[in-house]
């Protein structure tokens, strides 16, 4: 068994930023089940939302994030992360993080949907996830150690219940076991176990599903954000169509050249996120084809080369100044349940990133705010650790670890066909049919809520795992009868205050059991 101080799973912004703040405190290993670049936030072609702008405030990027999540959320958390943020964005500014500028040299800052400032910071135009984890890798030493390629399957709890490591498994089925006093889980959400997905492939749940198998108590997991625009290419998506084009000017139009969002949101083409998504989704249903109209969009090509690049390796001409596009998932605003550092309901288990969930989001992310909540919950945390390390004694790795029991049953069905379910009945909009739907056909595989893992191999841990994060969807989305944020229900068409208002579902695994608990101020002990 392999130890160290800290142990983080997962390689986006988030664990880069905590790795970072901890290496010259702490010995830390960066286990990711594929290569370190393999995230979404290394994907990530909008840029990090701040108020840095001379008349922003953050009273009123507050204001947006509460609006675009349907006021889902603590006002007072969701300043602190803005103003945590803003000074953090504003060191890497000093510090020479390579954000875009103007010709002047002042930073250019873009617009995005449901922002009603110019706040959106970018790096080489749409590459903003790739500069700034390069950046961020740029700046590790040796004292931060990579493991890539080996699957987290398994998260260790001692005797105590406290969590003190990891199991992993490679390609060729071999085991390891890593122990560490703090195990950090930054795997990114769950986008990929959507068919039409504009996440990395690799991004299929697994923090969220192996926390729930340890015991962490998850929340809000119905509110999966559908990004409006990815290249459509028929039945199948080839990439994310950034918002930023939106806000350069381009227009949504049917193929009759009508522009789709008139009369729909007063934002027009930059409207939160779930009601743009919904309309192109309602046209698409209905036969129609979606285009982004970019003849507004001036030097298109410089400012966007990843999109250009993208369009050019799907044989879409540019030159017709129409790119194809379609809604699919794109954030999971829920997850671990953490508090404001990010702990979770385990000892020795944390949180950040897309993985967790924090507060920050509510029912619908706003634009660019997900790379600033990396930034910041990686300083936050690192912050308490490093105070956690000054109160206590050295690790020594002297735990009783308890062994995982339970058989899971066997996999019997292929992961594109929970995919392909996942989109059609849980998708962008749900009702009470085509989820039960769902959960029945969930139900039929006969699989259970263990942890006794080691006999599959590595593609069937990666199928049991996204079936278990399924599973938290499908009966989350069942239980919330409104529609809120990204939880669309025709069903249920409208906000239900009287009974949904600030009001969260927490999902918590109790002796193999899926435990449901409908809770008002995520009012659950988080553990030091």
């Amino acid at each position: 068994m392999t130890n160290t101080d800290v142990i983080i799973v997962g390689s986006g912004i988030a664990a880069l930023q905590l790795a970072r703040q901890l290496q010259e405190h702490l010995n830390v290993i960066i286990i990711t089940k594929n290569k370190v670049k393999d995230s979404n936030s290394y994907l990530a072609q909008g840029g990090v939302a701040a108020p840095i702008g001379k008349f922003d405030k953050v009273e009123l990027h507050a204001k947006d994030t509460m609006t675009a999540g349907c006021n889902h959320q603590s006002e007072e958390a969701v300043k602190n992360v803005i103003r945590d943020g803003k000074r953090i964005i504003e060191y890497l500014i000093n510090d020479g993080a390579p954000f875009d500028r103007k010709s002047n040299g002042d930073l250019a800052l873009g617009m995005e949907g449901a922002h009603s400032m110019a706040r959106i910071l970018h790096s080489g135009g749409d590459q903003t996830g790739k500069y700034i984890i390069e950046y961020l890798l740029d700046a590790l030493t040796e004292k931060v150690r990579f493991v890539e390629k080996e699957l987290v399957y398994e998260l260790i709890k001692n005797e105590r219940g406290h969590c003190c490591g990891v199991k992993t498994m490679k390609g060729d089925g071999s085991i390891h076991r890593y122990s560490a006093p703090h195990v950090v889980l930054s795997t990114g959400g769950a986008g990929s176990i959507y068919s039409l997905s504009s996440n990395a492939p690799t991004v299929t749940g697994d923090g969220m599903a192996l926390a729930f198998l340890a015991g962490a108590a998850l929340s809000d997991m119905e509110f999966i954000q559908f990004h409006p625009t990815l290249l459509s290419l028929g039945s199948t998506s080839g990439g994310l169509v950034s918002e930023a084009v939106r806000g350069e000017g381009a227009l949504l139009i049917n193929g009759s050249g009508e522009r789709i969002m008139e009369g729909v949101h007063p934002l027009l083409e930059l409207a939160p996120r779930h009601i743009v998504a919904e309309k192109i989704n309602r046209e698409r249903i209905e036969g129609k084809a979606v285009y982004l109209d970019i003849t507004p969009v001036k030097d298109f090509e410089t400012k966007f080369p990843s999109i250009t690049k993208l369009c050019e390796n799907h044989h879409i001409s540019l030159s017709q100044g129409k790119i194809p596009v379609t809604p699919g998932c794109h954030f999971t605003m829920g997850g671990v349940l953490t508090d404001e550092e990010g702990k979770t309901t385990i000892h020795g288990l944390y949180a950040i990133g897309e993985v967790a969930c924090t507060g920050m989001h509510g029912a619908n992310r706003l634009a660019s705010n997900s790379l600033l909540e990396g930034l910041v919950f990686g300083e936050r945390l690192a912050n308490h650790l490093v105070t956690f390390k000054r109160k206590t004694s050295p690790f020594t790795g002297a735990y009783n670890v308890q062994e995982s029991k339970g058989n899971i049953g066997e996999i019997t069905f292929d992961p594109t066909e929970l995919k392909e379910r996942m989109m059609r009945d849980v998708g962008i909009i749900r009702n009470e049919q085509s989820l039960t739907r769902h959960l029945n056909w969930l139900n039929a595989q006969s699989l259970s809520f263990h942890t006794g893992l080691d006999r599959l191999s590595e593609n069937e841990i990666q199928t049991y795992l996204m079936w278990v994060v399924s599973m938290l969807i499908t009966q989350s989305a069942l239980l919330r009868t409104e529609s809120r944020g990204g939880h669309i229900r025709s069903d249920y068409p409208g906000e239900n205050n009287s009974e949904w208002f600030k009001k969260s579902i927490l999902l918590i695994n109790d002796n193999h059991q899926l435990r449901v608990v409908r809770d008002e101020q995520h009012q659950i002990e988080i553990y030091a």
